[in-house]
């Protein structure tokens, strides 16, 4: 069946019609192009295919640099121009806000990031033994297969081949003992020479020495950590962290802060273009000296420092343990202060009092609804609302307006390139 592409849906998929009506995901599609497609699943409403082949190219539509592309399940969009990637980007915002938040606003154009290629500063790559070895990878595109990659061009220069230098070095290591890995994370700093592996793995006896020497002589890490996890479920599983070489921390710059950030904690992937979303997520917040700002969600302080130069008084509430002491360290380091305020959002916010403005970045899952009752009860003015999901930002935008408030604006900015995810800034204004 030939279909022309449209659009490109939030997931990744090109959007179509079927002769039928019905809408068409189109794995592989580009808007502008005439397909010809296979029907792999089908619904009442709508079906799920692949390009078979590509009748007419769309004028967005080019070649993808990657050989796994395709193959490997980390990008999406190689095949697409950049510009028709943040078109999409800003309309995937824009549809999410309009369906489920219920707001009208007019989204701006989608911040490009620094760079398209090289700005990745964190992958994971996931591990699976069988009668064959240990293979380390990615996911291959809606399976549970693991798929060998040597190579990932997101990654910096420098570090294009470390999946190859890992793999190599922990099939080595794994022939010699029980590593019970269950994935490799490697974080490449962009503004420092630091280069972190972790290993995730269960409890248990560990070959310490030996596997500190060997990924340090076959990646030149500076630091090598064991994340300890009961299993692969949540973030919760982290039972500690054993450092093999190193200090056990990895160091990058956002915005002239030196930052320490431990293996289990968040940290945006793109640096460059993170200090970009941070210092236009401060100019729509508009704090000044007078103001008691509250920094929700706040992890290692990516927010938090800037905020601490800028603001009257800044409580910082998080509850991951290992976020809250590279938050202390990090505000120590840097000779500022905040308040700090460990635990669960929904629990800690009716013991804070009153705030000026509140600068919020949520996990992907969003807020629940207690949490976001009790954001509105501090009586900010301003809440200034940082997401990497549209759908749970729009679902919360819409709580938001229903305890008071109002979208006024929605920045998005594009720290994913190649792929579909996208990061946004919402202003929400105290009606």
């Amino acid at each position: 069946m030939q279909i022309r592409v449209e659009r490109l849906a939030y997931g990744g998929d090109g959007i179509g019609r079927l002769e039928d009506g019905r809408t068409a995901f189109i794995k592989g599609g580009c808007p502008g192009d005439l397909v010809d497609v296979h029907i792999d699943v089908e619904h009442a409403r709508y079906a799920k295919t692949t390009v078979m082949q590509v009748i007419e190219p769309s004028s967005d539509r080019i070649a993808p640099p990657c050989p796994y592309f395709g193959t490997c399940g980390g990008c999406q969009w190689q095949h697409v121009s950049y510009d028709a990637q943040l078109m999409a980007k800003r309309s995937a915002v824009a549809e999410a806000l309009h369906r489920i938040g219920h707001q009208d606003v007019t989204v701006d154009p989608c911040v490009p990031s620094a760079r398209q290629y090289g700005y990745r500063n964190k992958i994971e790559l996931v591990a699976h033994l069988d009668a064959n070895g240990l293979t380390i990878g990615y996911m291959r595109a809606g399976t549970n297969e693991v798929v060998r990659v040597d190579s990932c061009l997101l990654m910096p220069e420098r570090a294009h081949d470390l999946p190859k230098s890992l793999a190599g070095c922990l099939r080595y290591l794994s022939g010699r003992a029980d590593l019970r890995i269950l994935r490799v994370g490697a974080r490449v700093a962009s503004a420092t020479r630091d280069l972190e592996i972790a290993l995730w793995t269960t409890p248990g006896a560990f070959p310490r020495k030996m596997v500190a020497e060997t990924i340090a002589q076959a990646t030149k890490a500076s630091g090598v950590v064991r994340v300890l996890a009961r299993d692969e479920s949540a973030k919760r599983s982290v039972v500690g962290v054993e450092v093999l070489r190193g200090n056990g921390a990895w160091r990058e710059r956002v915005l002239g802060n030196d930052m320490l950030i431990s293996a289990p904690s968040f940290f945006q992937v793109n640096t460059p273009t993170a200090e970009e979303l941070v210092t236009r997520a401060l100019e729509a917040l508009d704090a000044d000296g007078s103001d008691r700002v509250l920094d929700l969600y706040s992890g290692a302080g990516t927010f938090t420092l800037p905020l601490s130069e800028i603001a009257g008084e800044v409580v910082a509430v998080e509850e991951s343990g290992a976020a809250l002491s590279d938050l202390r360290r990090n505000l120590e380091r840097a000779n500022l202060w905040a308040e700090i305020a460990p635990g669960d959002a929904e629990r800690a916010l009716p013991n804070l009092g009153r705030f000026d403005l509140a600068l919020v970045d949520p996990p992907r899952s969003g807020m629940r609804p207690g949490a976001i009752s009790a954001l509105a009860a501090t009586g900010a003015r301003r809440i200034v609302y940082v997401s990497c999901d549209p759908a749970t930002l729009a679902r919360d935008c819409d709580g938001l307006t229903k305890c008071g408030y109002h979208l006024t604006r929605a920045i998005p900015v594009d720290l994913f390139p190649q792929t579909y995810h996208v990061e946004t800034i919402a202003v929400l204004d105290k009606t």
